[in-house]
């Protein structure tokens, strides 16, 4: 191929040569040839390229194929079942929520409703009137120790950061909050003056790096959290231990996203990636974590404090139960986020291997708190892919009070799923801190269509309650979902995931599932319980 580019380029100009003693403009033609000549030499002599120097020129082709493959993939060759992370048929339906188009189809479902793994929920033939179902679908998240509850939407803005996202994405999200009545987490990075223009409700994310309220040496800063705390806007507090992207692995803020401006807001320096720790060095046991539970509550005068897990050892997680038993401090909420979990840049490894999947980690959790007599005062999110009111209903089915969605809101806004939120070049402007392409987001509008998604959707969980017999998600358990185990064979997620009755986990009676790891959990500390039992 390269003896072949020299004849070819050769032969090229040779014709050029000898027509311009004809016609002269044909000179025109070397302004696009040279260049090309100069790439392919390049291409020749370079040594870092195997196939540019075998290929010269053409090898290139590879590279402009390989950038423009997603887009090809999900406007030419996908089907609408078929997408990934998220299928073509609801990124359709939220856009059409959104932007308040019809979201009805015609002719039928495009499931296979046949395969392992469909779920659906049963309806009732005493369905229920709309107008009959309880219009205040909110939750209060608040226990007994706390002053100031907060009375939650079912559904809310799960936590992405300003730096992750565009300054404007961030006050779109903010502002459909504000006009829908629902919270906005910040995401790790701190509250920045984005978060609070619009004037939305806040739920304030404190991770292992504690942006926003760090001293000088990234500790914890309590006069700086106090401070922040007691702004009206924010409503919760939320410790991050881990998430479903990345669990154990600390928060990645490539260093073309870390402007000076969002450095001034974490408290670091500028155009420099930033990796959060993998764990905080507030605590290092279950006690100590409610401990910093305790702390936080007081600082904020009482309100809601909660915290952010993907669910890795069982034991673990009954470990922090058990501390909360210990120490008579218990969180006011706990956001329980899948393995599945999306983020704007995290190893593969991680995203694809590492982390319970939500339906688990959310069926377990609820099963412990019930189990360990802690559920009433405990209030339980679930984080991730609520797109439909069916995913809202089944998740609150499965065990959770109120749901959390990032990627759906981001679609609200406008996401294409172009897939390059780690790169800086997103061409919607949501997770880019490039001024010139975050601009071509209109805040003013896209707020709109956030609140529209928002609504839109509650009124779908409203109408398969209805339909369920139910008038309130309180109703809601295990029994109303279905799901194909085998081509011939359906369970009841009440069948699957067994219900616990409430303190079941604290006598010698516990389920055999539990055994293993009851004895193994110790609330003076996180690990090598496994490690010294094996």
């Amino acid at each position: 191929m390269r003896m072949l580019f020299i004849i070819v380029m050769a032969t090229i100009f040779v014709f050029v040569a000898f027509s311009a003693f004809f016609w002269p403009p044909v000179l025109w033609s070397l302004i696009v040839l040279l260049p090309l000549l100069a790439v392919g030499i390049y291409d020749m002599i370079q040594i870092k390229h195997s196939l540019l120097r075998n290929f010269p020129l053409i090898g290139r082709l590879r590279k402009i194929m390989e950038s423009i493959r997603p887009m090809i993939q999900q406007y030419f060759i996908e089907a609408d079942t078929e997408g990934a992370p998220v299928n073509r048929i609801f990124r359709s339906v939220v856009y059409q929520r959104a932007k308040g188009e019809m979201d009805t189809v015609p002719y039928g479902t495009k499931f296979d409703v046949y395969r392992v793994g469909y779920e659906w929920v049963s309806h009732s033939l005493a369905a229920k009137n709309l107008a009959e179902i309880n219009s205040d679908l909110r939750v209060t998240i608040g226990g007994s120790d706390c002053l100031l509850p907060y009375n939650a939407s079912l559904l809310n803005i799960s936590a992405m950061s300003f730096g992750a996202l565009s300054s404007n994405a961030v006050k779109a999200l903010n502002g459909g909050a504000k006009l829908g009545g629902f919270a906005h987490n910040t995401g790790e990075g701190g509250i920045s003056e984005h978060h609070l223009e619009q004037g939305g409700d806040l739920i304030w994310q404190i991770g292992t790096a504690y942006f926003g309220c760090r001293n000088v040496l990234g500790l914890f800063d309590e006069s700086q959290f106090r401070e922040k705390a007691a702004y009206p806007a924010v409503k919760m507090i939320e410790i991050k231990l881990s998430q479903g992207a990345k669990p154990g692995h600390g928060g990645v803020l490539p260093a073309c996203k870390n402007t000076p401006e969002i450095a001034r807001i974490r408290g670091v320096t500028a155009y420099k990636q930033i990796n959060s720790p993998a764990t905080h060095a507030c605590f290092s046991t279950p006690i100590e974590l409610m401990l910093f539970i305790q702390n936080l509550r007081e600082l904020s005068n009482g309100k809601p404090i909660g915290f952010k897990i993907c669910i890795g050892q069982k034991s673990e997680f009954i470990a922090l139960c058990k501390a909360m038993i210990e120490t008579g401090i218990k969180p006011d909420f706990i956001t329980v986020d899948g393995g599945e979990g999306g983020t704007g840049a995290a190893p593969v490894e991680y995203t694809n291997s590492v982390g319970m999947p939500l339906t688990d980690a959310l069926t377990f959790v609820r099963d412990c708190l019930v189990g360990f007599d802690l559920k009433r005062e405990i209030k339980i999110i679930a984080s991730g892919k609520v797109f439909t009111g069916f995913h809202l209903i089944k998740r609150l089915a499965l065990g959770a009070d109120l749901c959390n969605s990032a990627r759906g809101m981001m679609l609200a806004l406008g996401c294409i799923q172009s897939l390059q939120c780690n790169k800086d070049t997103c061409p919607t402007g949501i997770t880019t801190q490039n001024p010139k392409l975050s601009q071509g987001l209109v805040v003013a509008n896209k707020m709109h269509r956030v609140a529209n998604f928002h609504r839109a959707t509650l009124k779908s969980a409203a109408e398969i309650l209805a339909a369920a017999g139910l008038c309130h998600t309180q109703e809601l358990n295990r029994s109303h979902i279905y799901r194909r185990v085998s081509a011939t064979e359906i369970k009841r997620y009440d069948e699957i995931h067994p219900v616990l009755q409430p303190g079941r986990l604290l006598g010698d009676n516990a389920p055999e599932a539990f055994v293993y790891d009851l004895q193994i959990a110790n609330a003076q500390m996180f690990t090598s319980t496994v490690c010294q039992i094996a």
